[in-house]
């Protein structure tokens, strides 16, 4: 006879007796095995007792809190996976219940839809932990053994592990994207849709429908009804990325989605309850955000419950080997050329670069320089930066002498013989207050776009690759003036 399957058991803790009843109802219509407990001690003990697959724990208890529970379940390494239930409005403790380990939480009075999909989202993820295979094909993306992207793959694996909204910072092109889709991949909801989302190119004026859905005939224009990303990303992961451009007014609707995990589209009178894990991106600095007020502090600590910084290339050139050929690997492909390859001086030449745009940058040299080579040998002479990627905006930053300004560092000169030594370029004296130091660059680099274009903000932004909401904040913010020329195209709304 087959072995019959072990019961999954789950233990509630709370001390309301009428919760505990209607709980333990709802869990056991599930087929699975429940035994309540109605204070820290009591839940200790039974949890001595034998082990059980999930945890659903109040946060107050006579006896204690439910964090104490969650952090005497972690000292002794237990198994289950702990859900944590919060009164309405208790935001900081259900984010210090995450960054303790707690795998989700639900928000009071529990809505029992909710309860049981966060408990099969527990399940799913106990029954699909371990596995080696699987996490070592989503971290394949993720090219580097160097020291600090094993440490940014050991959080990622970690991360995945609950439900904890995730938040990945790092510059233009250091892959935060990729990271996103790791954490995806890695969790549970693997099967689920991954659903990325560029919050900095959708018109202000649609972000609610595109986020939440629409009824058929909620505004003019609204034919059909459509569903938002919430939906779109329903038992899988809704990736936000530019998180940080997004404006005040839809930071107030999104806090409230994911403070109740509900949503209402728009000609809806209802919320309907959504099932997704919120992953973020933005390469802003967002506590600064924060401290100027163009950023919701209480957002920023909910979606920033596991932190993930992604380290510049030029923190990290041991894995820049690595890159290269996962690079031209794909290069090779596209292209046809099963022979191509990087010489070693040129590999040196990368070496010597700044890499101001990251891996995304690198990917373009290499491309480029495929089509320039001669041979499928790559040399040092192919990877010359064409006069497009010179940071021509720049000019308020002095380049070192003899250096052209084309990004690539070059070691001092050196005396030659029989003429006299050449001087070699000393780097500036460090700034006083660097935050200063920087907006004046910043300023330097708007009014040059803006003269170049005379003053078209539409033009000037597309120029450094902002959107017009983006290079009006940036204007204001550093008092750049208009000078009286046509600040916008005459298609571009206000």
């Amino acid at each position: 006879m087959p072995e019959a399957a072990t019961p999954i058991r789950i233990l509630v803790v709370d001390d309301e007796p009428d919760l505990r009843e209607l709980y333990t109802l709802t869990l056991v219509r599930e087929g699975w095995e429940v035994e309540e407990a109605a204070s820290v001690g009591e839940a200790r003990a039974r949890m001595a007792q034998q082990g059980f697959d999930v945890a659903i724990v109040d946060m107050r208890l006579p006896d204690g809190e439910g964090l104490d529970i969650l952090a005497w379940a972690a000292a002794q390494r237990r198994a289950e996976r702990i859900v944590m239930a919060t009164a309405y409005g208790n935001a900081a403790t259900a984010v210090q219940a995450l960054k303790m380990g707690a795998f989700d939480y639900l928000t009071k009075p529990v809505d029992l839809r909710q309860l049981r999909q966060v408990v099969r989202s527990a399940l799913a993820q106990g029954a699909a932990a371990g596995s080696l295979d699987r996490q070592a094909s989503a971290l394949l993306a993720m090219v580097g053994d160097s020291a600090p992207m094993l440490a940014v793959k050991d959080t990622l694996r970690r991360a995945a592990r609950g439900m904890a909204p995730v938040l990945i910072q790092g510059e233009s092109g250091t892959g935060k994207e990729l990271a996103a889709r790791a954490v995806h991949e890695l969790s549970n909801r693997a099967a689920g849709p991954f659903v990325p989302v560029n919050c900095s190119a959708i018109p202000e004026h649609l972000l609610e429908a595109e986020f939440f859905g629409y009824r058929k005939g909620a505004f003019t224009g609204a034919l059909a009804s459509h569903d938002g990303f919430f939906a779109a990303a329903a038992g899988g992961t809704l990736f936000l990325d530019e998180l940080g451009e997004l404006p005040l007014s839809m930071q107030a609707k999104l806090l409230r989605a994911v403070q109740e995990r509900k949503v209402r589209a728009l000609g809806e009178i209802a919320e309907t309850p959504v099932d997704v894990r919120l992953v973020s991106a933005t390469h802003r600095d967002l506590q600064r955000c924060v401290a100027e007020g163009t950023f919701r502090q209480d957002l920023y600590y909910r979606l920033n419950v596991i932190g993930v910084t992604l380290p510049p290339l030029r923190e990290r050139l041991d894995d820049l080997p690595q890159l290269v050929e996962a690079l031209l690997g794909r290069i090779r492909t596209d292209h046809g050329r099963p022979g191509l390859r990087l010489s070693q001086d040129a590999l040196q030449q990368l070496r010597l670069h700044a890499f101001a745009g990251n891996v995304r940058e690198l990917e373009n040299l290499l491309h480029r320089a495929t089509a320039l080579a001669a041979t499928d040998l790559i040399g040092p002479q192919d990877l010359d930066p064409p006069a497009e990627m010179q940071p021509p905006l720049y000019g308020a930053v002095a380049a070192p002498p003899g250096h052209g300004g084309t990004g690539w560092t070059q070691p001092p000169a050196r005396r030659d013989a029989g003429t006299q030594p050449v001087a070699a370029w000393a780097p500036p004296a460090l700034p006083l207050e660097l935050s200063t130091y920087l907006d004046q660059i910043e300023r330097n680099i708007l009014l040059e776009a803006l003269r170049r274009t005379r003053f078209n903000r539409t033009a000037a932004a597309q120029l450094l690759g902002l959107n017009l909401r983006q290079i009006r904040y940036r204007m204001e913010r550093l008092d750049i003036r208009d000078e009286g020329a046509a600040s916008e195209s005459y298609d571009e709304p206000r």
